[in-house]
């Protein structure tokens, strides 16, 4: 059985620390359930993030997540071989790749969120509809002022 972490304030004043709690509680839980479907969290992204764009440049989408050009390719090889996202030469500019969500794609990307949701519903149970939005609008203002920091890899993952 896991133990709860501590929540008493000496312990937990840093926000990177509780950060770490949270995310991982999330990490480890939607990994797991994404295993069904044959995706990881990284694999979940940037399937999320093409399903929000209507063809999306390569070199964009790693600049955009924060993810090394290398592991991007990657990423984008392992969607190609499972048919959940393509990649052709962008029409005005040959130079560069242009990838898009496949019809399976978006299928594989709407069961992918409703896993993501229902843990994320576990996660963050202990907080309101209208805590949970603040909180993603704190993250993301928070996010758009932080120092920036290198690529993402996947050697990251843990």
């Amino acid at each position: 059985m896991a133990a709860r972490p501590s929540t008493d304030s000496a312990v937990a004043e840093f926000a990177g620390q509780l950060f770490f709690r949270l995310w991982r509680a999330n990490h480890t839980r939607t990994a797991e359930a994404l295993k069904a479907l044959g995706l990881t969290p990284a694999l979940f992204a940037l399937l999320n993030v093409l399903g929000a764009r209507e063809g999306a440049i390569q070199q964009e989408l790693s600049t955009d997540m924060g993810i090394d050009p290398s592991t991007m390719v990657s990423l984008i090889d392992e969607l190609e071989s499972k048919g959940l996202a393509a990649r052709r030469r962008h029409p005005s500019d040959r130079r560069a790749w242009e990838v898009t969500i496949t019809p399976q794609g978006r299928q594989a990307l709407q069961r992918a969120r409703r896993l993501a949701r229902q843990v994320e519903d576990d996660v963050l149970g202990g907080l309101s509809l209208s805590e949970r939005r603040r909180l993603i609008s704190l993250l993301q203002r928070a996010l758009d002022k932080a120092p920036a920091q290198a690529p993402w890899r996947a050697e990251e993952e843990g």
